[in-house]
């Protein structure tokens, strides 16, 4: 880490010119929902100037995952701000104002919000607010005189402090990644491809939401555009439902989030997989959704060989035969030594997603300390390494192992968001009324 002279960066315009970029108090990189609370928050602060770049051309969030009819599976008041301030100017609230449409929600009485309704809230709260630029990628991130170089393939900034927000991306197994294309892929591509489907047998590979909505497409449509077959392969034993229950969701409260960070490894670990169905279950009116649509496939068009359910089995091997089919061989997890093959013409990998790769951070990971695949972070999701105190790297969604489940979802974006725009400040938020579960034996409430 060489010096630098500390001279004001500039940027340059779309006419080539270069225009001066004041130093920063943060530099955001992403701009997904995680990244654009923290904006939200600090929008209008003279005392904390910020700029978050976002390498995609506009804000998208899961755009070929919006199927019609798909939910959140988040109350309402989980968006960017409410949780933390509701009276910010980026809430959903806000959002609904601005637009003339506060009425029209209401009377609608939306069981659960729209996802598309959700994804253009989000759209709006990147768009409206001006610390937030798209098209510019950032490249690395250096630290030299006392401070992160921030290098985009626009220009230079200078900051004091970085937050990461990057967000995921698909996952798929190796098995799978040999076939990836217009038969073989990831439900994030859902309406690139799916509508190539008619009259072919496929099946959708995952069991948790994005499977089940997957599934409940293709058997839904139309008998020109169904497919021949839809059969649903899970790993788990069955189709569970999401567990959204009223304590169970104390597990996705701040409270709970700090005494899950106190405990040790391989506790955490324990209890992300034995709560996973909190965070990764099936909603209810999905799963009900599914079993009248195959009601009526069955029993009223008596069409049963329109699908097949198939839990509680692991996809082995993908291979492709001579003739173009694909043969996915099924290992059930029950049945010691018991397989089948599987014939389909089309795949839909419902497997989820990893934390998006961090190469920009290259320059500094000699300095940063890693635990188990994931950067090291204190209890303001400052990561810890080997800088000045006062100089940080703050990482979202990226550190399920330390912070529990709740980190890539978006139960407790705001209040991420808030710990770290305090840490900025050097202040403290007023703390909300604490969990009526005592969760520590230490918590002196007994």
């Amino acid at each position: 880490m060489g010096p630098v002279p500390k001279s004001v960066p500039k940027s340059m315009t779309a006419s080539g010119s270069t225009e001066q970029t004041p130093h920063l108090r943060l530099a955001g990189i992403g701009a997904g929902p995680a990244n654009l609370a923290l904006a939200a928050l600090l929008h209008g602060d003279r005392g904390q100037p910020n700029l978050f770049f976002d390498r995609k051309p506009s804000f998208t969030w899961h755009d070929d995952q919006l199927i019609t009819g798909a939910t959140l599976q988040v109350s309402i008041f989980k968006d960017l701000v409410s949780l933390s301030d509701p009276t910010n100017r980026f809430s959903f609230m806000s959002y609904l104002h601005e637009h003339g449409r506060m009425y029209h929600f209401l009377n609608a009485q939306f069981a659960a919000v729209p996802r598309t309704e959700f994804r253009n809230y989000l759209a709006w709260a990147a768009q409206t607010n001006e610390n937030v630029v798209f098209s510019e990628s950032v490249q690395h991130v250096e630290f030299v005189n006392d401070v992160f170089r921030v290098t985009t393939d626009r220009r230079q900034v200078t900051a004091d402090n970085i937050a990461v927000g990057v967000g995921t991306v698909p996952w798929v197994p190796d098995l799978a990644v040999p076939h990836l294309g217009t038969g073989h892929f990831h439900v994030s591509q859902f309406l690139r491809y799916a509508g190539q489907l008619a009259g072919k047998r496929v099946a959708v590979v995952g069991g948790g939401q994005s499977g089940a909505e997957a599934f409940l497409d293709l058997i839904s449509r139309s008998p020109g555009d169904r497919p021949a077959c839809v059969s649903w392969v899970s790993r788990r034993r069955n189709y569970f439902p999401i567990d959204d229950s009223t304590f169970t969701n104390d597990f996705y409260m701040p409270e709970y989030s700090d005494y899950f960070y106190r405990l040790s490894e391989e506790k955490r670990a324990e209890l992300n997989s034995a709560h996973l169905l909190s965070s990764d279950g099936i909603s209810e009116s999905t799963l009900r959704a599914i079993y009248q649509g195959l009601y009526r496939l069955q029993f009223v068009e008596h069409d049963e060989h329109r699908f097949g359910l198939l839990p509680n089995r692991t996809v082995v091997a993908a291979d492709r035969t001579s003739n173009g089919i694909f043969e996915l061989m099924l290992r059930h997890n029950d049945e010691s030594g018991q397989s089948q093959i599987l014939p389909v013409d089309a795949v839909v990998w419902a497997t989820g997603f990893r934390p998006a790769p961090k190469t920009f951070l290259e320059p500094l990971l000699s300095h940063i300390e890693t635990a188990n695949g994931e950067v090291r972070v204190d209890e303001d999701f400052a990561v810890t390494w080997d800088g000045p105190p006062d100089r940080n790297i703050f990482m979202q969604n990226a550190v399920r192992g330390q912070r529990g489940l709740p980190d890539v979802n978006l139960s407790l974006n705001a209040w991420r968001a808030q710990r770290i725009a305090d840490r900025l400040r050097g202040n403290n938020s007023p703390e909300m009324a604490m969990s009526f579960i005592d969760w520590s034996a230490k918590s002196g409430r007994g």
